[in-house]
């Protein structure tokens, strides 16, 4: 697309902007259109906006550092923006500033360190993700034991996927007392092909099943480490 900056149009409600279109950046704006969400995209190299060309509801070649020319994008128009931008940090930080400096509702941002970080979270981001970190976390759990899958929140409060130890098989789940024996609670089952279903208090797990649990963090790895 042309360097010039368009003038704004309006924007469907919902849509997202993504500044920074480098792995993570393209990756989140592909996985947002697939799963129906209006994307419009903004990096300042003119390859890679050539390369996105057709595949993003709006793609523009453009400085996500100047605020003026983020206003005619219409950004300030989106309740949400999410700044991929990662190892060039002085961009990540001024392009972060600036989608909280025109009042966009929601700002995510990369983070590629600690200290990075910390400091989109003072220019005020809302949320801010590292996912080499998180992902290099996530396959920690994963590699280390009966884990299947693994999501931890903000607050230390994790989802599991795993294999179900020995305590907790052949009887209701109401029976294995497993809330105030391990601190976890089992929110969801598995059985051969079948999809995920809710567990219940009569729920009884057998072995081969792949339970959900969920709980503190500590809670929830010491279960899935139990044979």
């Amino acid at each position: 697309m042309a360097r010039n900056t368009p003038r704004s149009t309006s924007r469907p409600k919902g849509a997202v902007a993504v500044i920074g279109l480098g792995r993570f950046g393209k990756s989140l704006a592909l996985e947002l259109m697939a799963g129906g969400t209006e994307v419009l995209g903004v990096d300042a190299d003119p390859r890679t906006v050539q390369s996105l060309a057709g595949r993003l509801t709006h793609v523009v070649e453009a400085d996500s550092t100047n605020e003026e020319a983020m206003r005619q994008l219409g950004v300030h128009e989106l309740e949400r923006a999410v700044v991929g931008v990662g190892t060039d940090l002085e961009a990540s930080i001024l392009s972060t500033s600036v989608a909280v400096n025109l009042g966009v509702r929601e700002v995510w941002a990369k983070a590629i360190s600690q200290a990075h970080a910390r400091i989109l979270t003072q220019v005020g981001a809302h949320h801010v993700v590292r996912p080499e970190h998180d992902m290099g976390k996530r396959v920690a759990h994963l590699v280390s034991g009966r884990m299947l899958d693994y999501i931890e929140l903000d607050d230390g409060y994790a989802f599991v996927k795993t294999k179900p130890p020995k305590q907790i098989l052949g009887k209701p789940l109401r029976e294995t007392e497993i809330r105030s024996a391990f601190g976890i609670t089992v929110v969801g089952i598995k059985r051969g092909t079948r999809a995920f279903t809710y567990a219940t208090p009569d729920t009884v797990v057998v072995p081969g099943d792949v339970i959900i649990v969920s709980g503190e963090r500590e809670a929830v790895e010491r279960f899935s480490d139990l044979p």
